[in-house]
C-alpha cells in the first residue's frame, strides 16, 4: 500500500508542477504583432510595413511578400507567420496564403461553387481553400 501513496504523491508533484508552468504560460503578456517585416535582396534590407502587405504567399522554401508596388521574399513560413501577426487583420485564406482583410475588395465564387478573394492594388484574385470559406460565410 505505501507504495501507491508514494507513486500517489509524485504524482500530484508533477500535476502541482504542470499547473504552475500553465499559469505562468497564461499570465504572460502576449507578444505584439508583427510590425514590420524584413526582407533582403542583395545588400538591402527593405522594411515592410505589414499595413502595406496585401497577402503572404508561400513558394517552396521562401514567402513571396506582396505589397500594391512591390514583391519581396523572405524565408519565414506561413506557420510562422500567422502566429506572428495580427489575427483581426490578417487571415489564412489558404494553407499557403495569408490576406490582410483591410485590402480586401470583395469575394467571388465560381461556377463550382469555389471561393476568390480579391484584393485592392492587386489585379489577381487568390483561391480560398474548403478549410476556410467559414471565414467569410458573415462578410
Amino acid at each position: 500500500m505505501q507504495d501507491d501513496s508514494r507513486s500517489d504523491r509524485a504524482g500530484d508533484g508533477a500535476d502541482s508542477r504542470l499547473a504552475t508552468v500553465l499559469r505562468q504560460l497564461l499570465a504572460a503578456p502576449p507578444t505584439a504583432p508583427l510590425r514590420y517585416v524584413r526582407a533582403s535582396q542583395g545588400e538591402i534590407t527593405h522594411q515592410v510595413d505589414v499595413a502595406d502587405v496585401l497577402f503572404f504567399h508561400a513558394d517552396d522554401k521562401y514567402t513571396c511578400v506582396r505589397t500594391a508596388n512591390a514583391e519581396h521574399l523572405i524565408r519565414t513560413t506561413i506557420t510562422e507567420l500567422v502566429a506572428q501577426l495580427d489575427p483581426e487583420r490578417f487571415v489564412q485564406v489558404h494553407r499557403s496564403t495569408i490576406v490582410n482583410l483591410d485590402h480586401l475588395a470583395g469575394t467571388r465564387r465560381d461556377e463550382l461553387s469555389r471561393l476568390f478573394v480579391r484584393l485592392r492594388g492587386h489585379p489577381g484574385e487568390l483561391p480560398v481553400s474548403r478549410a476556410y470559406v467559414h471565414l467569410f460565410k458573415a462578410m
